[in-house]
């Protein structure tokens, strides 16, 4: 899944596909690029999440995400649009949109009816502590595995009494959001007991602030440690979450990922025939 943000503060890339100047250009260059790059589906979104950001209005969020959608779904990959905001799924999915990816897992009123009345759309349902003002301020407590698990079966449990299928579902244990480094972790390490709500996971450590909190030297170093210099970590949690069960991952780098993904598939292929003719 193939990162678009439409955005001028997102943490890692706010303002490189924001441009409403150019009539968006970039962010419709962009899509193009990243199917290229090998992305499977797109992923957009207008409103940033990081953490201390504030609500974005609704006319400005459907100014931003709705022309990179309607370019979007002409290149022949399934359009995601990560929101919550109901009337922004409606259009979005009105438009051709395929998934609504919704950090606060269709908590918002309306939200599952809306999904729920486009009978069929996928949903990527996240669990999120508190709300991206608070959430690093007061990260959750305790076992952080088994409170995500808990939290994500009683939604999916939710959107599939107002009738959305549980073939139309994935989960996504919300890395970052509201978690303290450790217990990202834990959720990484521990991914498989997700596994047991029976659905789809979705894992999305792409340039994470955890990932530098743990590859740098000092807590200065890592604020600063730019989108570049956290490739490498992200591309190393996303192959560790695929082994670990994951059936999505939600990436900025889309080519170094692919490429990362294509070697460890054909060393498994290679394995495997190894294993058959023995």
């Amino acid at each position: 899944m193939g990162i678009v943000n439409v955005t001028p503060d997102s943490f890692s890339d706010g303002g490189h596909f924001y441009a409403p100047a150019n009539g968006m250009a970039s962010a419709l260059a962009h899509c193009e690029q990243l199917v290229k790059d090998g992305a499977d589906i797109l992923d957009i979104g207008g409103e940033s999440s990081r953490p201390g950001t504030h609500p974005l209005p609704l006319a400005e969020e459907l100014a931003r995400v709705m022309p990179v959608v309607r370019h979007a779904v002409t290149l022949g990959v399934p359009v995601s649009v990560d929101t919550y905001k109901p009337a922004v799924m409606q259009a979005a999915l009105d438009a051709g949109a395929d998934i609504i990816n919704d950090i606060w897992a269709l908590r918002q009123a309306g939200a599952v009816q809306a999904v729920a009345a486009h009978r069929a759309c996928g949903v990527c349902l996240m669990h999120m502590h508190r709300e991206p003002q608070t959430m690093q301020v007061q990260p959750m407590q305790g076992d952080a595995v088994i409170q995500v698990l808990d939290f994500l079966k009683e939604r999916a449990a939710v959107v599939e009494s107002a009738g959305i299928q549980h073939a139309r579902i994935v989960l996504d244990p919300g890395i970052g959001f509201g978690k303290t480094v450790a217990q990202n972790f834990a959720l990484l390490a521990r991914q498989t007991e997700l596994l047991a709500a029976g659905y789809p996971l979705l894992a999305g450590w792409s340039r994470k602030s955890s990932l530098a909190a743990v590859c740098s030297k000092s807590p200065e170093l890592a604020s600063e440690m730019d989108a570049a210099e956290r490739l490498v970590p992200s591309i190393a949690a996303a192959l560790m979450a695929i082994e670990r069960g994951a059936r999505l991952i939600r990436v900025h780098d889309v080519r170094q990922t692919a490429q990362a993904l294509q070697v460890w598939r054909t060393a498994g292929a290679a394995a495997d025939m190894a294993t058959q003719k023995n």
